[in-house]
């Protein structure tokens, strides 16, 4: 794929979502046509068809940012959660001067947790203890802060992020980073879409912090996908056959909506699926179920922008993306929207 880099002016990473959801800008491009039209969100319901079925990825971002202070130095820390695992461990990403030893004790920020550091991977993640009872969940909600990407005013949330940075249909407590494509759906704007008959299922796929990493190999296709957790429920797969008999299309809200569909429809047929996923999609790719795509902008050099490609096809997603930087559209997680039918 040629499209894969680009340069974009700092100054159109968006820093804060638009005042409200919907407003956001939208670039609709046809594959059929080869045209790129300019739109705003709020006009979805009158660009999509109806019959058509939307599949939203309910996974519900945890405040995963943690801060704090190291027992005996003082020395500031801070930590991304990324997963619990057995025997009361967490995984977390961290940032400290030195290398600490096995023992060493993190007071966190705003109350009485320490984390007590059990080990330290090859990979250099952290493996810690809490020292409260209670799930991650419950602790984060109590102690964590949201977790904004750094090129978001370097990771610094507001307190309107803990609304902004989540779906208003966000139910399943996991990832890390938000679904961006989903942000910019109001209450309003859903109601208005299934008066319109275009119906929608939930899937669930809780975005890791792979999603942010950058292809670093001159080979793409040599690039290691990172594995996050997804789940297709039996109603969504339900929901997915009888589109396809009404002869409607499944549109897919994100790149991570698309990766649960393709994973639960490798061998043609849409079945419920739950587990892990490693799927790497870039062109040229044959998708089985999608057949449309709401997407915000993308990261250059990452794997998101290459499942953007494979799908719209390199000439047009290049000429969409010229056309939303010369426009001077916002961009990344509170930026503007794309839909590629």
């Amino acid at each position: 794929m040629e499209f894969f880099d680009y340069d974009l002016p700092t100054n159109l990473i968006a820093q804060s979502p638009a005042e409200r959801r919907d407003e956001s800008r939208l670039i609709h491009c046809n594959r059929h046509t080869q045209s790129v039209f300019h739109r705003h969100f709020r006009d979805l319901p009158e660009l999509l068809r109806p019959g058509d079925l939307l599949i939203l990825n309910d996974t519900r971002v945890l405040p995963a940012r943690l801060t704090g202070q190291r027992e005996g130095s003082g020395g500031k820390w801070e930590g991304l959660f990324l997963a619990e695992l057995p025997g009361n461990i967490w995984e977390m990403m961290c940032q400290t001067r030195r290398r600490p030893k096995p023992g060493s004790r993190i007071r966190i920020d705003g109350g009485d947790l320490v984390l007590e550091l059990a080990g330290i991977t090859d990979e250099g993640l952290w493996r810690v203890r809490p020292t409260q009872s209670g799930s991650a969940v419950e602790l984060l909600s109590t102690y964590g802060k949201m977790p904004l990407p750094r090129y978001i005013r370097k990771g610094m949330a507001a307190p309107s992020d803990a609304d902004r940075y989540q779906t208003i249909y966000a139910t399943q407590p996991g990832a890390i980073a938000a679904p961006t494509a989903g942000l910019h759906f109001t209450p309003e704007l859903l109601t208005q879409l299934a008066a319109r008959g275009i119906n929608r299922a939930f899937v669930t796929l809780h975005v890791g912090v792979g999603t942010f990493s950058p292809i670093r190999v001159d080979d793409f296709r040599l690039h290691k996908m990172h594995s996050e957790f997804g789940s297709l429920p039996s109603e969504t797969a339900a929901a997915i056959a009888a589109c396809r008999n009404r002869k409607g299309r499944i549109v897919a809200v994100g790149t991570t909506s698309v990766r649960v569909l393709e994973t639960a429809a490798s061998d043609g047929q849409i079945r419920a699926w739950s587990g892990q996923t490693n799927l790497y999609i870039y062109p040229p790719y044959r998708f089985q179920c999608v057949d449309a795509l709401i997407t915000n902008f993308h990261l250059p050099r990452s794997s998101l922008l290459l499942l953007v490609g494979a799908f719209a096809g390199d000439e047009l997603i290049r000429r969409a993306y010229e056309e939303a930087i010369a426009a001077r559209y916002r961009f990344f997680s509170y930026g503007d929207a794309m839909l590629i039918e």
